[in-house]
């Protein structure tokens, strides 16, 4: 008789898995790590994408009931980070969640924290570049009004309007909700669950407004190429920036309280990581965490 899987693992196994998937992350090929970040930008784009033909295409629902639009542009949006977390690509949010994991065990050289942002941050930015210039705006498939003007407008509204500050409160929001669907996605066993985990928190960042800076790496180029009243430097100086060290807050937010809460390795001593070694194994939980046993 085959022993059915749990559906859903305990908060310390989820904890562990996390910890192993960042270990993992810091083994692989710097090129693989950045084509990974160009498809994730690409996915998530597709999102974006959905999120602008429904919201920009209900001008007259916006006159009259403007939250309600707000909720449409939620419930489509998370089909970019569905496919991120269930093909295994490197989305730099996500990655401000793992990566400072092995920081804190010493489990990777120092340099791995900054060489891993880096590489991810401008994989994904080369790739919802590649989609708003190749995919969105050459294709023409919002070419015709009332697409150019929402976006023009909502880049602004983006981008130009908040402040500094509020630009970054609403990244640490952004991302601490992100970092709980993907902590949720880990702790599921099967598919459907996981798109759940996934589709509630992403929908809530969505339909708030909060920040999530690749993300916006889509729409804000996006509305510059078709005529937005913004530069590029003021993108990266009002809100790349900003929206990417709220993004950081957001994440810490998740990964150093639920480590230390539920994952047993931080209650022993820090392993012993020669400088450079990337061959670092898992940590296996003490026998009481694990569901059933």
């Amino acid at each position: 008789m085959t022993e059915m899987t749990e559906a859903t693992l305990t908060p310390a196994q989820t904890a562990q898995k996390m910890f192993d998937t960042a270990v993992a992350k810091h083994n692989q090929r710097a090129d693989l790590v950045f084509f990974k970040a160009f498809i994730a930008g690409v996915f998530l784009s597709f999102g974006g994408l959905l999120h602008v033909i429904v919201s920009g295409g209900s001008a007259g629902i916006t006159a009259s009931n403007p939250g309600l639009v707000k909720i449409m542009g939620g419930l489509v949006f998370p089909v970019g980070l569905v496919m991120i977390v269930l093909q295994g690509q490197e989305l730099l949010t996500s990655n401000m969640m793992t990566v400072p994991m092995l920081m804190v065990k010493r489990a990777a050289p120092w340099y791995t924290f900054p060489l891993n942002w880096v590489i991810v941050f401008f994989g994904n930015l080369t790739g919802s570049l590649f989609f708003a210039a190749v995919l969105t705006k050459a294709t023409g498939i919002i070419a015709a009004e009332p697409y150019p003007t929402y976006v023009r407008s909502f880049v602004l509204h983006k981008a130009m309007d908040p402040h500094w500050f509020q630009i970054f409160l609403r990244g640490i929001g952004c991302n601490w909700l992100v970092c709980i669907a993907v902590w949720q996605a880990m702790a599921s066993t099967e598919v459907i669950s996981k798109i759940v985990a996934i589709f509630i928190p992403i929908f809530v960042f969505v339909a708030a407004g909060f920040d999530h800076v690749v993300a916006n790496m889509f729409f804000i180029p996006l509305g510059i190429m078709i005529g937005g009243k913004l530069t590029v430097v003021d993108y990266i100086r009002k809100s790349l920036i900003a929206a990417f060290l709220g993004n950081v807050v957001g994440a810490l937010l998740v990964a150093l309280p639920f480590m230390y809460f539920y994952n047993p390795i931080f209650m022993r001593e820090p392993r012993d990581v020669e400088e450079g070694n990337s061959s670092v194994t898992s940590i296996q939980l003490d026998p009481s965490t694990r569901k059933g046993q």
